[in-house]
């Protein structure tokens, strides 16, 4: 296993780091804090990709498994402001409907077609605005609210950008 695929296994072991510390009463400003073990998560994303790319290290677990985290964490995180009541239920639903069908999207092709599905530029502008979006949000910033909508349109942009992808791949292999 190679430092970018480390540095997501860490990711997929931050995600229960982040519930503990965002919902224990016993840690004072726990939401800030489980923010701070998100920022770290996005942290490693940045430098797994970095890393894999500057020295070649790129895997296919990696493009299989890197995605996959930040997608479980990201879940993670905005359903966890929703049951704080920091954010609205609707950008849940659109996050997980669009998160559900990519996963399943890349599983069957993956499966079926041993075609491993890369991230797109607005995969990663939705992801990286998400980001800023929940931070800005969780330290109620000016025009947080603005932010989160970007991210959700980013991220439909995204889904539909995925699916045209997914659609021409398919109707070129058969």
């Amino acid at each position: 296993m190679n430092i970018p695929n480390i540095l997501t296994v860490i990711r997929f072991c931050l995600i229960p780091v982040f519930i503990y510390v965002f919902y224990n009463p016993d840690i004072q400003n726990n939401v800030l804090w489980g923010i701070v073990v998100f920022i770290v998560a996005g942290a490693t994303d940045l430098l797994d990709g970095y890393i894999a790319r500057k020295y070649g290290l790129i895997t296919k677990w990696g493009k299989l498994m890197d995605p996959l985290a930040d997608k479980l964490m990201l879940i993670t995180v905005l359903i966890s402001l929703y049951v704080k009541g920091i954010i609205p239920a609707p950008i849940i639903l659109i996050v997980f409907v669009k998160e559900f069908l990519m996963i399943a999207g890349a599983a069957f092709l993956y499966k079926n077609r041993n075609i491993v599905v890369e991230a797109n530029f607005f995969g990663k502008a939705a992801t990286a605005s998400f980001y800023v979006a929940v931070v800005a949000t969780v330290l109620k910033l000016p025009y947080y609210n603005i932010l989160l909508y970007i991210a959700v349109v980013l991220t439909l942009i995204a889904l539909v950008q995925y699916g045209y992808k997914a659609f021409k791949r398919n109707a070129v292999k058969r």
